[in-house]
């Protein structure tokens, strides 16, 4: 896992974590700049408050972005986790959460 503070510019939230496969994210990076890794991967967006989730939700559907799961509590991750999951134009899975 790979923590960041940076902010998306499209959807203005701090990214919270990106599953990092084996061989590290460098790696991986080195294989995008050359077009030889193809498989998803998972970003998650911190969320400031439901409101923002669903915010995310109403934009991507306006842009015609492919919605994977619309907004909801997944109690299964835990109490309070509410997040909606999108695919990107690259076909990575993208989530917005709140840890409410």
């Amino acid at each position: 896992m790979v923590s960041s503070g940076t902010v998306s510019p499209l959807v203005g939230l701090p990214i919270v974590r990106q599953a990092e496969p084996a061989g590290g994210a460098a790696r991986v990076l080195a294989e995008f700049a050359r077009g030889g890794e193809t498989r998803e991967l998972h970003v998650a967006f911190r969320a400031p408050g439901r409101d923002a989730v669903d915010a995310v939700h109403a934009a991507a559907v306006e842009a015609g972005v492919e919605v994977l799961h619309e907004p909801r509590e997944w109690p299964e991750y835990h109490p309070g986790y509410y997040a909606v999951f999108l695919r990107d134009p690259d076909g990575h899975n993208v989530e917005a959460v709140h840890h409410g």
